[in-house]
């Protein structure tokens, strides 16, 4: 299984993660304070109650990344967070939020804003019930999203020598002239019957931006493993819904499949596609997590490949960690198609990387491309004919 490292590291060049903390509980600050510098690349510079103090202190300290809580006195988060960009624009700002529906609703507004993620707000028991998943999971956003910024600023001051290079078949990979070139597979050589994202670190943005224009060019039955807590996906759901105008929600276990409708793997659940008479049918599950997340992407692309005996097309997007290569790899010996975003555009090129370096894609485009992409794909009667990308 390959599973996401507990300790990634950061560009020596560039020097330690500089971190503030904003919570009004001393208590948070101090167990999140403790977490972050147990990890020699990672530096907690400031701690603040509220978001007015954290404003004032970007001014103070160089810091390359937030913990943000929502609920403060003073300012709020959800009030901070533009003003905290507006400031440094580059600024790595994690949401940390306390499973609620309402605050659910509320980190994704913070992700349209900019914030990069979220964490859940760290409790009692959120250390009784798994102290290293939340250390992990922590340390591992704040570098490696981090990081991913470091690059990409690397990259624009580098110049056009490191914008992606022409591929073949009007394809554009997101290899610069310095990475290595990638394998490209055949575009899907039938109509496909069923749509499968899986995305994780960026991914309500990236499926946002992508889902916008999507009603009444994607027709086919879509299916979405995003890596959340319960609550949120069924806010992600409503998110979706209203910008996309397709019907979206969480996938039900037992439900009849339709065209025309988004579902969502609910928070905590594996969510599969499983083929019954005529029909296809959800079926929700809690058996173990695959790369330590619970909806895992590789069910979902495992068994969307049986269902629909490989006339299916997904589109990997931005992601923390490698979920999904396995279940891609079954996806595409069905005779499925994979679309991955490029690094560029990617707030970490994570789960897509993995899958573009396998050699399991058809095409790795920016995010602007990816639907334009789908729904030539997912049009064409005869891809092979007719598509170019």
């Amino acid at each position: 299984m390959n599973m996401l490292p507990s300790r990634p590291s950061l560009s020596k060049t560039a020097g330690k993660c500089r971190v503030m903390l904003v919570d009004d509980s001393l208590v948070v600050r101090g167990i999140l304070r403790k977490i972050l510098m147990s990890d020699p690349e990672i530096e907690v510079v400031a701690g603040v109650g509220n978001g007015k103090l954290a404003i004032e202190e970007l001014d103070k300290n160089e810091i390359d990344a937030v913990i943000l809580d929502i609920e403060m006195p003073v300012m709020d988060g959800i009030t901070a967070l533009p003003l905290l960009l507006e400031k440094k624009p580059d600024l790595v700002v994690l949401v940390a939020s306390t499973l609620s529906l309402k605050n659910a609703d509320i980190s994704i507004k913070c992700l349209q804003l900019g914030a990069k993620d979220y964490i859940p707000k760290p409790t009692t028991q959120t250390f009784a019930n798994d102290e290293d998943g939340f250390k992990r999971e922590l340390i591992g956003k704040l570098k490696y999203i981090t990081q991913s910024i470091r690059d990409q600023k690397t990259a624009a001051k580098a110049g056009p020598a490191s914008l992606p290079q022409k591929g073949s078949a009007s394809l554009t990979p997101s290899a610069s002239a310095s990475e290595q070139e990638f394998s490209l597979r055949p575009l899907l050589s039938v109509r496909p019957e069923a749509i499968v994202f899986g995305c994780s670190t960026g991914g309500p943005q990236a499926l946002a931006e992508v889902l916008r224009g999507a009603r009444g060019k994607l027709k086919q039955p879509i299916f979405v493993a995003q890596h959340m807590p319960p609550l949120f996906t069924k806010s992600l759901a409503s998110h979706l819904e209203r910008g996309s105008g397709i019907p979206a929600k969480e996938g039900e276990d037992g439900e009849v499949v339709k065209a025309g409708q988004i579902y969502i793997s609910p928070g905590d659940y594996h969510m599969e596609v499983l083929t019954k008479g005529k029909d296809k049918i959800i079926k929700l599950s809690q058996t173990p997590p695959e790369n330590f997340c619970r909806p895992s992407v590789n069910p979902l692309l495992r068994s969307v490949a049986q269902a629909y005996g490989g006339k299916a097309l997904c589109a990997m997007l931005t992601g923390l960690g490698s979920d999904g290569s396995q279940g891609a790899k079954d996806f595409v010996d069905q005779g499925g198609t994979i679309i991955a975003q490029d690094k560029q555009t990617s707030v970490v090129w994570g789960m897509p990387g993995t899958v573009a370096q396998a050699g399991l894609c058809s095409a790795i485009l920016p995010l602007k491309s990816i639907l334009g992409a789908l729904d030539k794909v997912a049009n064409a009667i005869n891809p092979k004919l007719g598509v170019k990308l």
